[in-house]
């Protein structure tokens, strides 16, 4: 509260649908400063509903009409709430949410580009890879709400399918860590990366990578794959998620469900496609679309048309 009184800014962001969000609230009336929020994580839905199904279908259904409740009192508190998905932000308006607006993800695109510089027979000596293996890869956290489980039964499938064919580099912590090392440890076929701290050595590592697997079903957006893509790295995950939104090349080999045979099959489908083509068709179109510069024009668009839409109401 101080702060803001200092600062005295035009607009307020809130990124937080807990304690700090209220508190956002409560200091944009306060001090009469317009407020605009983020819905990026689903968390009624990704992380809450998951929980409370084993509650049985009665109890359940009651605890989500109180979460989305609780979603429709805090975010109609904002002038706008900004999510990044078309199909997030029908889910919000089905449950009362007022004046959603939608404006994806960016990504740098200065260090997330197809670089013709690299040595991936470098990078796979580095980790121990082998050159004849087709490279996969998944960037993220290692959750039950990531469908990760999904991701490792995959590359079992595939293994027992083709010994020797793929490898696996998995780049991302988390509660499925034990998974992962077993993963290692019955296919001697996966790089494990706890955690890569470096923008551009993670770009090196998506570039590196034939085919980057997302068997996300519950993703906001993907921006991941959206790295992925910038990369020049094309990506296979499981249709009727809003991810798919944001894949800028041929989906045909896409997992039509969620199980592990599926998107074991669709990885083996993809590899018939001429990858790197697609992978630099995709890195064009993310360029174009979501490099930071262009999200950022749209995001001070809607902060504008909020600014001048609180004073108008302020002066009458």
């Amino acid at each position: 509260d101080e702060i803001v009184g200092r600062e005295r800014p035009d607009i307020l962001e809130s990124a937080d649908p807990y304690q700090l969000g209220w508190k956002a609230a409560a200091i944009s009336r306060r001090q009469r400063i317009p407020a605009v929020t983020f819905y990026h994580s689903d968390f009624a839905e990704a992380y809450l509903r998951p929980n409370v199904e084993r509650l049985g279908r009665h109890a359940a259904a009651a605890v989500m009409t109180v979460a989305h409740r609780y979603v429709r009192e805090l975010y109609n508190q904002f002038e706008v709430t900004i999510t990044p998905s078309d199909q997030l932000a029908a889910q919000l308006r089905e449950w009362g949410v007022r004046d959603v607006q939608v404006v994806g993800l960016g990504v740098n695109t200065e260090v997330f580009r197809p670089a013709a510089g690299d040595a991936p027979g470098t990078l796979r000596a580095t980790y121990n890879i082998s050159r004849a293996a087709r490279l996969l890869i998944y960037v993220g956290r290692l959750a039950p709400e990531k469908n990760t489980g999904t991701l490792f039964e995959v590359f079992e499938l595939l293994t027992k399918r083709h010994p020797g064919r793929f490898h696996l580099l998995v780049i991302g912590d988390g509660q499925q860590r034990d998974s992962v090392l077993a993963l290692q440890a019955s296919t001697r076929s996966v790089t494990w990366l706890p955690y890569c701290a470096d923008a551009a050595e993670l770009a090196s590592l998506y570039r590196a990578a034939d085919l980057f697997v997302h068997p996300g079903t519950q993703e906001t957006f993907g921006l991941v794959a959206l790295e992925s893509q910038a990369c020049g790295t094309p990506v296979v995950g499981i249709r009727g998620g809003a991810m798919e939104k944001i894949v800028f090349h041929d989906q045909s080999a896409w997992a039509r469900q969620n199980s592990p045979q599926a998107l074991a099959d669709a990885v083996e489908d993809a590899m018939r496609f001429d990858l790197p083509a697609m992978g630099a068709a995709a890195a064009e179109a993310v360029a174009g679309r979501y490099a930071w510069r262009e999200v950022f024009a749209r995001l001070f668009c809607i902060y504008r048309e909020v600014c001048a839409g609180y004073k108008r109401r302020a002066v009458e």
